[in-house]
């Protein structure tokens, strides 16, 4: 692979990572192990038997997870910490034999878009979480995979159409995310009142009387000096 392919390749991985990590790992795993290509030398690792296995089980776990309403959404917020840091990684070994500062540079990306994709997904399915049948999760959850599976096939096979989906796909986010967590704040807020109650109004004074404590408390009564007026002497 060339400079370019390898760029590409590293940021096509980092943006699955964010979506479904062990898609993407199972897919270059196969695709390497069985020579339909030539992994670089830093995810070679991804063509043994055993992390393939790994992976097909995480993403055979993961099929169902993310097709459960509710499910979906705890299983996303775990991932938080997987998906984010192993795109960092993924990215800067997919360039294989470079400098050190290259590979930083490349994990920072990678992680930034690792990251964004993640939430991205993880606050769709909030928003699909709000309706209550379950078909809308089965049809994300697949179009996630599919997106997964055709977008690396798109960066191995056409770089530079796959660079210009992801800026796209990048420009999207900056105005789709801003969204979405509003609507999640929104969402929460609206949950938190639901089942913590809210806050009882206290009662105005009427014009020329005050405002009583709640019944039980002891109150002065004006233009009655000396006199204490109680629950008891009240008509």
């Amino acid at each position: 692979m060339g400079i370019v392919e390898l760029i590409v390749l590293s940021m096509g991985l980092a943006w699955a990572s964010g979506i479904n990590l062990y898609a993407a790992l199972a897919m270059l795993g196969i695709m390497g192990a069985t020579g339909h290509m030539v992994l670089p030398p830093g995810l070679e690792v991804l063509a043994h038997p055993a992390v393939i296995g790994a992976a097909g089980f995480m993403y055979c776990v993961e099929f169902f997870a993310d097709k459960v309403p509710g499910v979906d959404t705890g299983w996303d917020v775990a991932h938080s910490f997987i998906r984010i840091p192993a795109g960092a990684v993924l990215a800067a070994m997919a360039l294989g034999d470079v400098s050190p500062e290259a590979q930083i540079a490349a994990a920072i990306l990678g992680g930034g878009l690792a990251a964004t994709s993640h939430v991205l997904k993880a606050s769709t399915r909030i928003v699909i979480n709000t309706s209550p049948e379950p078909v809308s999760n089965w049809t994300a959850s697949i179009l996630e995979d599919v997106a997964v599976l055709g977008g690396l096939w798109v960066a191995l096979n056409h770089p530079i159409a796959f660079l210009a989906l992801l800026a796209a796909f990048v420009i999207f986010c900056a105005w789709a995310i801003p969204k979405l967590w509003r609507f999640t704040r929104r969402l929460i807020a609206r949950i938190g009142r639901l089942f913590g109650g809210a806050a009882p109004e206290p009662v105005a004074a009427t014009a020329g009387e005050p405002a009583r404590a709640a019944s039980g408390h002891i109150t002065i009564a004006p233009g009655r000096a000396g006199e204490i007026e109680g629950p008891e002497t009240r008509a």
